[in-house]
C-alpha cells in the first residue's frame, strides 16, 4: 500500500494541527495504521495506532492531546494534534502494516515554536 502524508507545518505552542494520511487502497483491509514521529538526533518513535477494526492506542506523551481517526470513503487517516508543546517538533510518518508487510510515508514535517 502506498502513503501519502500532508499537513505539517509551523504552530505556536499550545496551537493544533491536523495531518492526513491518505492510502492507495482501502484501509479497513489493512492490520493497522499508524503516525510515528522522529526528532532531530533521536529515534523514530510510535505516537498512535488505529486497527483495521478502528481500535485505537496512543503513546502516553500524547494521550488526551492527539487523536487519531479515519475516514474509510476517503482511505485516509488523521492525526488531530492539540496543546501543541515545542517537543512535539518533528517528522510526522504513517505507517501501515499490512499483515507483515509494512509501508511507510514519506513523512510530514511540524514544528512548534515556543
Amino acid at each position: 500500500v502506498q502513503l501519502q502524508a500532508s499537513g505539517g507545518g509551523l504552530v505556536q505552542a499550545g496551537g493544533s494541527l491536523r495531518l492526513s494520511c491518505a492510502a492507495s487502497r482501502s484501509i479497513v483491509s489493512i492490520n493497522s495504521l499508524a503516525w510515528y514521529r522522529q526528532a532531530p538526533g533521536k529515534q523514530r518513535e510510535l505516537v498512535a495506532t488505529m486497527t483495521g477494526s478502528g481500535d485505537t492506542n496512543y503513546a502516553d506523551f500524547v494521550k488526551g492531546r492527539f487523536t487519531i481517526s479515519r475516514d474509510t470513503a476517503k482511505n485516509t487517516v488523521y492525526l488531530q494534534m492539540n496543546s501543541l508543546k515545542p517537543e512535539d517538533t518533528g517528522v510526522y510518518y504513517c505507517n501501515a502494516d499490512d499483515y507483515g508487510l509494512r509501508s511507510w510515508g514519506q513523512g510530514t514535517l511540524v514544528t512548534v515554536s515556543s
